[in-house]
């Protein structure tokens, strides 16, 4: 269908722009009426934000948004609302917020502390390693005296820069050391002599320091190993460490070829070993440190038990640049809550390829916050 067109003669259009003329003053003079009272507007709220800002405080105790806003103006609560949803939200490197700790479950509810527990109330502060190999960590790499006074340097700064959580230091020595041939017993493990072990137990004393026991197991079974080391663990400053890393009996792979595991249950077999050592010589409570740095490194977290004779500290084990291990903080601490988290700097590993050793201060924006930090 077509239309027809109707062309407008000069004498209808005469007749026509009077008032397509009034029409256009019209809605100009409403436009600029519309504006005037945009520009009021602004400038009164602009007013009303400035003055009435200071009347909210803030409150430690829960309550109402309408009670939280007693005694503002509706213009004073749109622009706080407009200022919080602008307003430029802080941005965390990776294991620094507390919100994705708080929605994983931190902190974590466990029995409380029992009395002369080191935990919450310190931060341990540890030298790693074994006097048989440089290699190994800075406990073995330095001659004992100059090693002792690095450790206590190493304390000082941590002390200055958290000057309320007192520090601990300690010695966490690898009595176990995995390895990559059978050996003898067929079991990929090599056990320090006990003349060993009690020589750095002397170098912790002399430090006044705690000392660790780290335990490799390599194709050997935990469960078979902690008995071997009754003899020093019923003294009352020695704890113990594991790593999942050298633990292999299921793969049958070499140490070093393979990334090992622990699951929950071995975790659960070494706390109980502790809480009756606790109890049968009637000890203070023990630290056992659980080395991670992979998903599967602890399977089935969840199902750690918490036991008030003992303080379970997740330590993240791995090394890089600063970005990768807050990273691996993130993803295999601080998303499986267990009790305690710990952290570990490598001299040489996590700085070999010019990045900066990570610091006290950087260690402290972490949440939850360690207090457990080794360095090897």
């Amino acid at each position: 269908m077509k239309y027809r067109r109707f062309p407008l003669s000069p004498r209808m259009i005469a007749h026509l722009l009077p008032a397509v003329l009034a029409l256009s003053l019209t809605l100009a003079g409403c436009k600029a009426e519309k504006t005037s009272e945009l520009s009021a507007a602004k400038s009164a709220k602009n007013v009303t934000t400035t003055a009435p800002a200071a009347a909210f405080t803030p409150t430690t105790t829960a309550g109402s948004t309408a009670e939280a806003f007693s005694g503002i103006s509706n213009a004073s609560r749109l622009d706080a609302t407009t200022a919080k949803a602008t307003s430029p939200k802080i941005k965390y490197k990776a294991g620094e917020n507390p919100e994705f700790a708080r929605q994983c479950g931190w902190p974590v509810v466990c029995p409380p502390p029992l009395p002369s527990s080191i935990l919450p109330q310190k931060r341990i502060v540890a030298y790693y390693g074994n006097p048989l190999s440089r290699r190994m960590g800075v406990l073995g790499e330095l001659p004992k005296d100059e090693m002792l006074r690095r450790l206590k340097g190493e304390v000082a700064r941590w002390q200055v820069a958290d000057p309320a959580t007192p520090v601990q230091p300690a010695l966490h020595l690898i009595a176990v050391v995995a390895q990559g041939d059978p050996g003898k017993a067929g079991l990929y493990r090599m056990i320090v002599t006990d003349e060993i072990v009690n020589k750095v137990y002397g170098w912790a004393r002399e430090a006044n320091a705690l000392l660790f026991i780290d335990i490799q197991t390599g194709h050997d079974d935990i469960r078979a190993l902690l008995p071997r080391f009754e003899w020093l663990l019923k003294n009352p400053d020695v704890h113990l460490g594991i790593d999942p890393e050298f633990n292999l009996i299921k793969s049958g792979r070499k140490p070093g070829s393979i990334i090992g595991t622990y699951d929950a249950a071995d975790v659960n077999f070494a706390s109980g070993y502790l809480r009756d050592l606790v109890k049968k010589y009637q000890l203070p409570p023990k630290v056992l440190v659980v080395h991670r740095f992979t998903h599967n490194g602890v399977t089935n977290a969840r199902n750690i038990v918490m036991r008030p004779e003992v303080q379970i500290v997740m330590n993240m084990d791995g090394w890089g640049p600063p970005w990768l291990k807050r990273d691996s903080y993130e993803d295999y601490v601080v998303a499986e809550p267990v009790q305690y988290t710990g952290f570990k700097l490598f001299y040489h590993n996590d700085t070999k390829k010019g990045y900066p050793l990570m610091t006290p201060q950087d260690l402290l924006k972490l949440c939850p916050q360690p207090l457990y930090v080794q360095y090897q």
